[in-house]
C-alpha cells in the first residue's frame, strides 16, 4: 500500500486498525511468500537425490524433517521476522536499505557527491548528530580504512548479485518442480519429452505478461497462495493422522544429532537440499516497502510457518510408512497427495509456482533499479507499470534475458537436484551478507554493543556457513552457475561504479571557476539567446568543463542558464517537497541559477515534461523567496549569493506575470550556505527553522518587489521561447601506462556497455529535438 504522491510507504509508527493490518496481511501472501510457499515441492526430492538414502529405520527422514523444523524456526521466524526487519530503511528493506542505513552513519559511502544538506531531509531520519554521539571504535575503524569501504561495496554488489541470479533460479526450479508432478501419471520415456516443455512454456508465457505489470495480474496472487497454503495444511494433516501420529517426536533436535551420527559426510553434504526450506525468506525484508513490519509478522506467525511445518510433516509421516523407492519422484511432495485429488492439487501448485516466480522476478527488476540509482549498473529502460501503487516497474532488457537464462537452466539442468544446489548458494550467500550488514547496522544506526552484534553474527552465521559449505562443496553439481553469474554481474557493476567515481573526479579537478566564464564573455562577446538552458552535471559546485568548453568554441548561451545536478542520496524516498536546491551562479543580473535534484534509490523519476515544469516552478519559487526575505540583489557583486542554496518544494507552475506577494503567506524552505574548500564542497545549514515569507511595505521591500518581477517576468518568457538540454557526451580511455587490467576494464567493458546502454539523454527523457550534446574524452 503505498502513498502515490509520497512515493513512500505507509508510516510504521501509524497505529493501524486491525482490520488495515489483517488486509496488509493477506495481501503479503501473493507478493512475499510466493517462493517460501511452494519449497515443499521440492525439499526432499533434492535432499535425497543423491548422498543420502531412505532406510527402514526412519533416521534420515525424521533427521531431515528436525533439520527443517529447526531451520525455517531459527532463520524466518527469529531472525528475519524478528530481528532483521526492524533494520528498515524508513519503512524499506533489503541489501540497498542497509547499506544505505549504515552510510547514513558512518562515511564509509563511496559516492562523491555527498552533502551535508542531504542530512537534513526528513528521511534521512539520523537519531542524533553525529557528533555528539559517543564515537564507537568500530565507527572510526570503519571510517578509517578506505579498503574496508570498498570491501563493504562489493558485499554489497555480491548480495545484489546473488539476488538477481536467485531471479533467474527460481523460476525455472519452481515450474519444473510443480510441472514434474506428471511423472506419477506418465511413463518414465513420455514424462521426460514433456515435463521441460510444458515448463519452457509456462516460463515465456510468464515472462511475456511482465510488461502489464503485477498489479494487472496479481490481483489473484493472494487467493492462489491463501489456497495452496491452506492445501498443504489440509494435505499435511491428513498425512499425519493417517500415516503417522507420532511424528511429531522427529522435531526434536536430537534427531538432528543421530541424523549426522549416521549420514557423516553424505548428511553434511545433503544439507544443501534442506537448506530449499527457507528459499524466499528474504523477500520478507526485501519487500517489507509495501507492507508493514507488523503484517509480515501476522501473515508469517499466523499461517505462512505453521503451514509450511505441517506440509513438510506430513510428507515425512507418509515416507516413514513407505520404504520401496524405486524412482526419485516417489520421495518427492505429489506421492504423498491422495490419488482422488492429486489432478487439482498439481494445477494449483503450477499456479503458485507462478506466483513464487513472479516475486523474484519483480525484485530483480527492483534491485537493478536500485544498483541503477546507486552508479553500480549500466543505464537501463525503467517503466513504472502502474500510476497507482509505487515500485512496480518493468526492465524490457533485463525481463527478456532472464527469460532466455531461466529457460537455458531448465533445459540444461532438465532435474530438480542441480537447479536446488544452484539455488540454494545463491539463497545462503544473500543471506549471509544481510547476517554480515545487519550486524553492522546493530552497532553503528542502533547503538547496541558490539558483542551483542558479535554473537547475532556468529550464532546465525554460524547456521548459515554450515548450509553455505554443504552448498558450495556442489559446485560441480549446479552451484558454479550462481558462481558464474555473480563474478560476471560484480565484474559489471565494479567497473561500472569505480569509473563513474573516477569520471565525476575528473570533472571535479578540471571545472573552472565563475569568475573565468565572466571574464572570457568580456574578451569572447558572448551573445545571450532567449530560451532557458539546462545544463546537466554530476557537480554540485563550479562550473563544468563541458560548458566552459561550449562556451569557448560558441560563444553563446541561453538568456537563462541553469546548472542541473541530479543525485542519488541514501535513503529510499525524497518527498517532493524538499526535492530541490536552488541557487545563484553569479551576480543577480546574471540570470544564472545552480539546481540540485535529489532523489532516493526507490524514487521514481519523473518525465521530462513533469521535471521541466517542477523545475520552472522551483526557480519562480526561490526567486520570489528571496524577495521576500531581501535576498542578495547587487548586480556589482561576483558572488551574488551563489554560495546560496535554498530547498523549495515543487509547486504547480504558472507565468509569472502578475504575482501578488500578500497572497502566499507561507513557508519558503531552509536557506543553506556551502564553502567550498579546494575541490571538497560541503553544504552547512545556516537555520535549522523554516523561514515564513512576509510582505514588506518600506521602500526597500518595492525596490526588491520590482527586481523579483522583472526576474520571474524574464523567466517565464524565456520558457516560452523555449528550452535547450545541454549534455556532455563522454568518451573514456586509460592514462597511457595504465595497467593492463584498468585498460581491460575501461578501453574495453566500459565502452562496450556505454554504447550498448542507454545514454545519459535517454536515461532523462531528454527530447532529441531540444538537445545539445558536448564531446568530452575523459583520460582516467
Amino acid at each position: 500500500m503505498m502513498d502515490p504522491e509520497l512515493g513512500r510507504g505507509l508510516n510504521p509508527q501509524k497505529k493501524d486498525s486491525w482490520k488495515a493490518l489483517l488486509l496488509l496481511a493477506y495481501q503479503s501472501l501473493g507478493v512475499v511468500y510466493g517462493d517460501l510457499s511452494i519449497s515443499p515441492l521440492y525439499v526432499y526430492k533434492s535432499t535425497f537425490a543423491e548422498d543420502i538414502t531412505h532406510s527402514e529405520t526412519n533416521e534420515e527422514i525424521f533427521g531431515v524433517l528436525s533439520f527443517v523444523f529447526w531451520t525455517l524456526t531459527l532463520v524466518p521466524l527469529f531472525k528475519y521476522v524478528f530481528i532483521v526487519l526492524r533494520a528498515d530503511d524508513n519503512g524499506q528493506g533489503g541489501t540497498f536499505a542497509l547499506y544505505s542505513s549504515i552510510c547514513r552513519h558512518a562515511q564509509v559511502s563511496l559516492l562523491p557527491n555527498k552533502q551535508i544538506a542531504d542530512e537534513e531531509l526528513s528521511t534521512y531520519k539520523l537519531e542524533s548528530p553525529p557528533e555528539t554521539k559517543n564515537r564507537s571504535r568500530v565507527k572510526i575503524w570503519l571510517e578509517r580504512h578506505k579498503n574496508l569501504h570498498i570491501a563493504l561495496l562489493v558485499v554489497v554488489m555480491l548480495g545484489t548479485c546473488m539476488v538477481i541470479g536467485d531471479g533467474v533460479l527460481t523460476p525455472a526450479i519452481s515450474v519444473f518442480s510443480a510441472v514434474s508432478g506428471l511423472e506419477l501419471a506418465m511413463s518414465k520415456h513420455h514424462h521426460e519429452y514433456a515435463v521441460v516443455p510444458i515448463t519452457c512454456f509456462i516460463l515465456i508465457c510468464l515472462f511475456a505478461l511482465q510488461h502489464y505489470g503485477t498489479h494487472r495480474i496479481g490481483f489473484l496472487f493472494a487467493p492462489i497462495i491463501l489456497t495452496w497454503l491452506l492445501c498443504i495444511s489440509a494435505l499435511g494433516i491428513y498425512n499425519i493422522a493417517h500415516w503417522n501420529p507420532h511424528v511429531y517426536q522427529a522435531l526434536s533436535p536430537y534427531y538432528m544429532f543421530k541424523f549426522l551420527k549416521k549420514t557423516k559426510k553424505g548428511g553434511w553434504m545433503s544439507l544443501g537440499g534442506i537448506l530449499l526450506c527457507i528459499t524466499g525468506s528474504e523477500a520478507m525484508f526485501a519487500d517489507l516497502g509495501h507492507f508493514s513490519y507488523t503484517a509480515i509478522q501476522i501473515a508469517f506467525t499466523s499461517l505462512v510457518y505453521p503451514a509450511l511445518i505441517l506440509a513438510y510433516m506430513g510428507q515425512a509421516a507418509y515416507l516413514s510408512k513407505h520404504h520401496k523407492i524405486y524412482t526419485s519422484y516417489q520421495i518427492g511432495f505429489y506421492v504423498s497427495v491422495p490419488e482422488s485429488v492429486r489432478w487439482p492439487v498439481l494445477g494449483l501448485a503450477i499456479l503458485a509456482s507462478v506466483v513464487g516466480s513472479q516475486a523474484i522476478i519483480s525484485g530483480t527488476f527492483s534491485i537493478i533499479n536500485q544498483s541503477q540509482s546507486l552508479g553500480c549498473f549500466p543505464r537501463v529502460k525503467v517503466v513504472h507499470t502502474s500510476e497507482k501503487i509505487h515500485g512496480q516497474i518493468y526492465i524490457p532488457e533485463i525481463n527478456w534475458m532472464l527469460m532466455i537464462l531461466c529457460i537455458a537452466v531448465a533445459v540444461g539442468f532438465r532435474n530438480t537436484k542441480h537447479m536446488g544446489n544452484a539455488s540454494g548458494l545463491a539463497v545462503i550467500t544473500v543471506m549471509l551478507v544481510t547476517t554480515c550488514l545487519t550486524s553492522l547496522v546493530m552497532i553503528l544506526c542502533w547503538h547496541k554493543p558490539p558483542l551483542l552484534a558479535l554473537a547475532f553474527l556468529l550464532f546465525f552465521g554460524s547456521i548459515e556457513v554450515l548450509y553455505f559449505s554443504a552448498s558450495l562443496i556442489k559446485f560441480l553439481e549446479g552451484a558454479w552457475l550462481p558462481i558464474l553469474l555473480a563474478l560476471f554481474l560484480m565484474a559489471v557493476m565494479f567497473v561500472w561504479h569505480y569509473t563513474t567515481i573516477k569520471k565525476y573526479e575528473f570533472d571535479l579537478s578540471n571545472k573552472v571557476s565563475l569568475e573565468w566564464l565572466l571574464v572570457l564573455g568580456d574578451k569572447l562577446g558572448i551573445i545571450r539567446v532567449p530560451g532557458i538552458g539546462l545544463v546537466y552535471t554530476d557537480l554540485i559546485s563550479g562550473i563544468p568543463a563541458n560548458f566552459s568548453r561550449f562556451v569557448t568554441n560558441l560563444p553563446a548561451f541561453h538568456h537563462i542558464l541553469v546548472f542541473v545536478c541530479v543525485k542519488s542520496v541514501p535513503v529510499p524516498f525524497v518527498p517532493p517537497a524538499e526535492r530541490y536546491l536552488v541557487g545563484r551562479v553569479g551576480p543577480p543580473n546574471h540570470r544564472s541559477y545552480r539546481c540540485i535534484v535529489r532523489y532516493g534509490y526507490r524514487d521514481v523519476h519523473q518525465d521530462i515534461d513533469s521535471f521541466e515544469s517542477q523545475l520552472i516552478a522551483s526557480l519562480s519559487e526561490f526567486i520570489r523567496s528571496e524577495a521576500s526575505y531581501g535576498g542578495p540583489r547587487s548586480s556589482n557583486s561576483m558572488d551574488g549569493g551563489e554560495d546560496r542554496l535554498t530547498v523549495i518544494g515543487s509547486n504547480a507552475f504558472a507565468c509569472p506575470s502578475r504575482y501578488d506577494f500578500e497572497e502566499n503567506i507561507q513557508p519558503a524552505g531552509v536557506s543553506i550556505e556551502f564553502h567550498s574548500e579546494g575541490n571538497a564542497t560541503e553544504l552547512l545549514p545556516v537555520s535549522m527553522g523554516k523561514k515564513v515569507r512576509f510582505f514588506l511595505e518600506d521602500d526597500h521591500s518595492s525596490e526588491l518587489e520590482k527586481h523579483a518581477r522583472e526576474e520571474l517576468e524574464e523567466l517565464c518568457v524565456a520558457r516560452q521561447a523555449g528550452t535547450a538540454f545541454i549534455l556532455g557526451h563522454s568518451h573514456v580511455r586509460a592514462k597511457p601506462g595504465s595497467s593492463i587490467m584498468k585498460k581491460l576494464a575501461i578501453d574495453v567493458v566500459y565502452n562496450f556497455l556505454g554504447r550498448n546502454c542507454r545514454g545519459p539523454d535517454v536515461a532523462l527523457r531528454v527530447p532529441p529535438a531540444s538537445l545539445l550534446e558536448v564531446g568530452m574524452v575523459y583520460v582516467l
